[in-house]
């Protein structure tokens, strides 16, 4: 069995580890059960159980309309993924299973969860024949494997806007250097050919695709349009949805009317973030 890379939470939220053994803290979400409920999306309020995956091939620091940054809202599991835990994929499915109770759906997330697909293939196809849970992928959108994709029922796509590209004054207000990632952040993320896989997948099956934007400036709806669905084909306008910027109440709060606003004008949907509203800004939630 091939091993998985996780961010600090690993599996989350849980109440017990992956040899079926009590834990010690209570989950971050204050409750005294396994679990939580999907936070965006179309499947917004959903119970689910989160797997988050360490290490992505972006990095993501965006500019409110105001003018003030606000980077990846899991930087531990992309910019400096230091605490991690590495697991076999059996380890993985069983920590899945003791915690699994009454919930139906499991997120597979990141970082960019497709950067381990060998080992992704083998705890999906797991998860989906043993215990018979509805998957969604959180994923960036600039990688594509189809072995991944056959055991998916939700792909949940964020590709991500030029805005989020970390240019060198953002790195300098965070005291980042430009090398590696931050390097080529730009050219990696945008990847239409890998979104036309999605969708094309998305239309020959049952399977369900969102495209999940996240917004901050007033014309980022120009570039949506202009980057990416006039370069797509026989998408469903239903499958386009906008997520305000922020990683906190107060940064979406401001960026909320305007893409409340955005997401009207052109009809498509309005995503929410109901875990940062119930639980605030805190990882494994």
């Amino acid at each position: 069995m091939e091993k998985l890379v996780l961010a600090k939470e690993g599996v989350f939220p849980v109440v017990k580890d992956h040899k079926g053994h009590a834990i010690n803290n209570e989950p971050k979400t204050g409750l005294q059960m396994p679990g939580t409920i999907q936070g965006e999306g179309k499947l917004a309020g959903v119970p689910s159980l989160f797997i988050r995956l360490s290490s992505c091939n972006l990095r993501c620091i965006w500019q409110m309309e105001d003018g003030s940054y606000c980077r990846c809202d899991t930087t531990y599991a992309s910019f400096h993924p230091d605490e991690i835990i590495e697991l076999e994929v059996n380890d993985v499915y069983n920590w899945v299973k003791h915690n699994l109770g009454s919930v139906r759906h499991v997120v597979i997330t990141g970082g960019e969860p497709l950067l381990q697909k060998r080992a992704l293939v083998q705890l999906c196809q797991k998860l989906k024949e043993e215990l018979n849970v509805h998957i969604t992928l959180e994923s960036n959108g600039s990688l594509y494997d189809a072995g991944v994709a056959e055991w998916i029922d939700l792909f949940s796509i964020s590709p991500k806007l030029s805005n989020s590209e970390p240019h060198p004054e953002k790195l300098a207000a965070y005291g980042l250097k430009e090398s590696g990632p931050y390097k080529f952040h730009a050219q990696k993320r945008l990847n239409t050919s890998a979104l036309q896989s999605y969708i094309d997948l998305v239309n020959e099956s049952d399977k369900e695709l969102q495209l999940k934007f996240v917004v901050g400036k007033s014309s980022d709806y120009k570039e949506i349009k202009s980057d990416f669905l006039e370069a797509l084909s026989s998408w469903n306008a239903n499958d386009i949805l906008l997520m305000p910027l922020g990683a906190t109440q107060e940064e979406i709060a401001k960026s909320s009317p305007l893409v409340l606003e955005m997401a009207i004008a052109n009809g498509w949907r309005f995503s929410p973030r109901v875990h940062i509203e119930l639980f605030g800004s805190k990882s494994g939630v």
